[in-house]
């Protein structure tokens, strides 16, 4: 696989000025909280790469990246080129002094990571600064066209949100971290929703994030986990090959279509899955076209409201509708 070039000129575009000014504040207020408890928040070099699942990527990705721009390596135990890749980074990580902070996911464990991201292929680098996420390259890339990356990365990071990175200590002890933060009031729940899910109770994991909602309506990571809970919840006892059989031997049956839809995402397919329910709609009315409607809007919440593919698909809906 060739390398794939993607610029960073987009950064700003999508960093907007109320957003760089909240990171750069909640990076400060990081900082000062460390040297109010006595600490410096210094980590030992074998801290700078870590490995990221999808129970800890909101503290451990999300963020930490107000306080350092955090490079996602997506790799699997059979890629090749993932294995040339990966040392070269994990190398560079420790370089960079902190600079940047890497974090690796494997996407055979994390396939709804792979998704959001929207991942075509592996390796594939990422990069996540105050939230947001910006794509780097794909495929093995070479040494250089890799730090030329970094170097914007870490320029951009610094420039537009006051990102300056982490503070290594050579002589500190690998695993040592700064105070904890104290415990949200949700946290126990979100914690047993994520043990449930990682057990295969998906039943479990359902109750746990409406335990949440119920006393909090809004909770954005209790939505999404709610959403992706169900969505693995409804697949789990299909059978595929039926149902897409159904599906393309009935195009106006509504439950075929949703159900092929729901085994599009779980397989990775988003577009596919989006078109397919878009396509019912036009297909439909009443109440029929109700509850297509209302299946494609939960697994927008599964992508996530800000994934480009999310936002073509609701104009599209939109179209379909009125």
């Amino acid at each position: 696989m060739q390398p794939r070039n993607m610029s960073m000129s987009g950064v700003v575009d999508l960093a907007a000025v109320k957003a760089a000014q909240e990171a750069k504040a909640k990076a400060e207020q990081t900082r000062a909280e460390a040297a109010r408890q006595g600490g410096t928040g210094a980590v030992a070099p074998a801290d700078l790469v870590i490995d990221v699942d999808e129970a800890g990527f909101e503290s451990d990705v999300l963020q930490r990246s107000a306080e350092v721009p955090v490079v996602i390596d997506f790799w699997a135990e059979w890629c090749q080129p993932c294995k040339q890749l990966s040392p070269v980074l994990e190398r560079l990580a420790v370089e960079y002094d902190g600079r940047f902070l890497l974090a690796k996911i494997d996407v055979d464990a994390n396939q709804m990571l792979m998704q959001q991201f929207g991942v075509q292929g592996i390796p594939a680098v990422f990069a996540v600064v105050a939230g947001q996420a910006l794509p780097l390259f794909q495929g093995a890339a070479g040494e250089q066209q890799i730090r030329q990356t970094l170097d914007q990365l870490v320029q951009v990071a610094e420039q537009r949100f006051g990102i300056t990175g982490l503070t290594v200590d050579p002589d500190a002890q690998a695993g040592a971290a700064p105070a904890q933060e104290q415990a949200g009031p949700y946290d126990a729940a979100l914690n047993a929703a994520a043990e449930a899910l990682d057990a295969g109770d998906l039943g479990g994991a359902v109750q746990a994030y409406q335990n949440v909602l119920a006393d909090d309506p809004g909770h954005p990571e209790a939505k999404l986990g709610l959403a992706q809970a169900e969505l693995l919840q409804r697949v789990q006892g299909f059978d595929p090959q039926k149902v897409r059989q159904e599906a393309a031997e009935k195009p106006k049956d509504v439950d075929a279509q949703i159900a092929a839809a729901d085994l599009d995402l779980v397989g990775g397919h988003v577009e596919d899955a989006f078109g397919r329910l878009i396509e019912t709609v036009q297909r439909t009315a009443g109440d029929d076209r109700d509850t297509v409607r209302r299946r494609l809007l939960e697994l927008f919440e599964v992508v996530g409201p800000e994934d480009p593919r999310v936002v073509g698909a609701r104009r599209a809906l939109a179209r379909a509708l009125f």
